[in-house]
């Protein structure tokens, strides 16, 4: 790992601070996306102070949402890192789909906060008659936006030509071919094919590459190694020889997600690190930590590559915002500073570590007689108890003192309880703040141990839509990209072309059927699957409802996009609802759906629901507006009875799935609450602009689309009931006349 000790570089480029390490030195670097939510994005920053304390990351990068749609809370938290936490910072910025407006406002942002570092991205395929009208009248800078942006070298080109080189600029890199559906006939996933595109961002000013995550390690020394050696035909030399080549890479935090991201990203699974995962999938724990196995084991190969002799090596962790599997990685590869180093991130720390922080990392570094390289996790966990009992925001106060009046401690409490006594401190002690944590402590805490790091790491699995909202983690897993998660060429191939609201519905019942593969709202969309018809991608669970959901969508004519039957006490080994450590615990379920009503059927249903006490149910539902209602919202008089009868479980959090395991706390996978399902809900309604924008404009089938999402409210019903027959009495209450 690189020194801490080297003197400061004189500005924060990437180039600049490759330049100050020693060439055989490995340094890496963390990715971080802003949450959908305010209380996400508040919570972020106490983790990013922790992360990057502990680990000390050379640089850090913050995701740039599809068209600009997180700009701002991407600046801001670029802002974060760069000034707050002094970190050196890259932002991501995409340039199709936005007006040159944005890009000089971001650009200008960036040179205001002194970041130094951009990766210049095309974006989503830019869809051409969406583009806003330009007309003679529009600026001569919008007039010329139009065949300016198009491509990551026209980004590249306006950075160099209006900024000259006070960015150092990256691009990205494909180490198994860019899979790029609007040209599907230029070579699809082909290095290759991508190689001259590349050389032509690097001949416009690129400074570094940055690759897509990858879990090949042959294909990356192959990507490596073609780069390295590939020849510009106009140049006539090898431009790639001496740039940096950093390679991203994902930590696995679950099954799912590394199926659905694999996808997305149509990186290779190779085949033996896929049946590790699938051996364990049903338990989230054991597939994060067969996942720091793999990494570790990535991170080795891709370290014993040849490297340039005047290059350091780099690595690339894309975070997800969590924090506990990159920090047992980079534990587990050595790339951390000495744990005993002193932590400059603050003048307040202090340079000396406390009692326990020297008995934490007893034996792990030189002045004790241990090589820092020889460091092991058992090591670093010695006295993990001591150390998270250090006490954060803990007062003890003095007792009054009204019947001695001794002048020492002993003497004024030489007849009050004993128990009262060892309690007790002078008044002038108290309020005194906790010490610092050090380095040590702080990385013991990112790998969530002790009951310091179980309160740091509670959103230890990512939290998309149906974790906490205010977790770090909550938004997209993939950080940025385009909501409907596939091009308009494979929206066709999947869901046809769609002129009415019948068309819509023969839609989701063959997804509930299994006749369909995904919907557009589906967390799981198969772009190289089937047509239209093939296995579906529903859970076997869905057996048990499927009727009821088929009831729902012909009958009532409701759209369902989600759904659970209730489960009461079933084993975590049970082939069909079990999950977690097998044969160790028992899992539950409340039967929940979520579906798109129909506008003028809402009205009766929102009323049923708010009669139907004894169905026990919480509801929430949200328009393209924004206009929210749910059961707590209701007000009293709207109620048949008084507040006391309100549903249980609707206000806050509402835990619908939870397991109880051995020697463990509950665990709850699944909750729904208000914040997080308005969060989804404008997620789900900018699909439908998605969708629509799949087709020219103005078209019967782009009209119908836009329609439908007027015509929809988004609900979400939650029965509360789960034991016995009451757990199917969610569906009666839905399919009642």
């Amino acid at each position: 790992m690189i020194s801490q000790q080297l003197p400061r570089p004189p500005d924060d480029k990437l180039t600049t601070l490759l330049a100050h390490l020693p060439p055989s030195s490995t340094y890496f670097s963390l990715e971080f996306f802003p949450p959908k939510t305010q209380a996400g994005f508040t919570n972020l920053q106490a983790r990013l102070a922790r992360m990057t304390t502990a680990f000390r990351p050379l640089f850090v990068t913050v995701t740039w949402g599809a068209g600009g749609s997180t700009a701002t809370k991407s600046l801001e938290l670029a802002e974060i890192c760069q000034r707050q936490l002094g970190v050196p910072t890259v932002l991501h910025l995409t340039c199709t789909n936005m007006n040159q407006k944005l890009i000089d406002e971001a650009l200008d942002e960036c040179r205001s906060a002194g970041i130094r570092n951009i990766l210049a991205l095309r974006g989503d395929p830019p869809r051409e008659e969406y583009k806003d009208p330009v007309t003679e009248s529009s600026p001569k800078q919008i007039q010329a936006k139009e065949e300016e942006f198009v491509w990551a070298i026209d980004l590249i080109q306006y950075i160099r030509k209006k900024h000259g080189n006070y960015f150092c600029i990256g691009v990205a890199g494909y180490p198994e071919g860019h899979a790029d559906e609007s040209h599907p006939e230029a070579g699809k996933q082909s290095v290759e094919h991508d190689l001259p595109y590349l050389a032509q961002k690097t001949k416009a000013g690129a400074d570094f590459i940055m690759t897509q995550l990858t879990y090949d390690a042959d294909a990356y020394r192959a990507y490596e190694h073609r780069l390295r050696n590939y020849v510009d035909t106009e140049k006539n030399e090898k431009i790639f020889r001496d740039i940096p080549i950093i390679p991203g890479l994902m930590p696995i935090q679950s099954y799912q997600i590394i199926k659905r991201i694999t996808k997305l990203s149509h990186a290779k699974l190779p085949q033996d690190i896929a049946a590790r995962i699938e051996a364990v999938k049903n338990d989230d724990d054991a597939v994060k930590k067969v996942g720091v196995d793999i990494l570790s084991e990535i991170v080795e190969k891709i370290r014993a590559m040849p490297q340039p002799d005047d290059l350091p090596r780099g690595l690339h962790f894309y975070t997800l915002n969590l924090e506990k599997s990159v920090a047992f990685i980079l534990e587990k590869c050595h790339l951390l500073p000495s744990a005993n180093e002193p932590d400059t991130s603050s003048s307040e720390d202090s340079d000396t570590p406390s009692e326990e922080s020297d008995v934490a990392v007893e034996g792990t570094d030189k002045v004790n007689g241990h090589n820092p390289e020889q460091r092991t996790m058992k090591q670093f966990k010695r006295r993990a108890s001591s150390v998270n009992a250090q006490p954060h925001n803990r007062v003890i106060v003095g007792m009054s003192r009204t019947k001695s009046s001794g002048n020492t401690l002993e003497e004024r409490d030489a007849d009050a309880p004993s128990i009262t006594v060892r309690h007790a401190t002078d008044d002038a002690g108290a309020g005194i703040p906790a010490s610092k944590q050090t380095r040590a402590q702080k990385l013991m805490i990112s790998e969530g141990q002790g009951s310091l790091g179980r309160e740091a790491t509670w959103d230890d699995f990512p939290n998309g839509r149906w974790g906490p909202s205010h977790s770090p983690a909550f938004g997209e897993i993939d950080g940025y990209g385009p909501s409907l998660k596939v091009g308009p060429i494979t929206a066709r191939r999947l869901w046809g072309h769609p002129n009415s609201k019948e068309d819509i519905t023969t839609l989701f019942r063959k997804h509930v059927t299994g006749e369909l593969h995904a919907v557009p709202w589906s967390d799981d969309i198969d772009s190289d699957g089937p047509s239209v018809t093939g296995e579906g991608a529903l859970r076997a669970e869905t057996d048990c409802i499927r009727q009821e959901l088929l009831a729902m969508i012909e009958k009532k004519g409701y759209w369902t996009l989600a759904s659970q039957p209730a489960v009461d006490g079933v084993r975590s080994d049970d082939p069909v609802f079990g999950w977690g450590p097998k044969g160790e615990g028992f899992v539950f379920q409340k039967a929940f759906v979520e579906f798109f009503c129909p506008s003028d059927r809402w009205e009766s249903l929102r009323q049923r629901l708010i009669d139907a006490s004894e169905f026990d149910v919480s509801w929430m539902k949200v328009d393209a507006e924004g206009n929210f209602e749910s059961t707590d919202t209701v007000s009293d008089v709207q109620k048949d009875g008084p507040s006391s009868k309100r549903t249980p479980g609707t206000s806050g959090v509402n835990t619908v799935t939870w397991g109880v395991f051995r020697g463990k706390e509950i665990v709850t996978p699944t909750i729904i609450e208000a914040e997080s399902f308005r969060a989804w809900g404008e997620e789900a309604f900018s699909i439908w602009r998605e969708w629509r924008m799949c087709f020219p404009r103005g078209s019967e089938h782009e009209k119908c689309l836009e329609k439908c999402r007027k015509d929809v409210v988004l609900v979400n019903v939650v029965g509360q009931k789960y034991i016995g027959e009451d757990g199917r009495s969610l569906w009666k209450l839905l399919l009642e006349d």
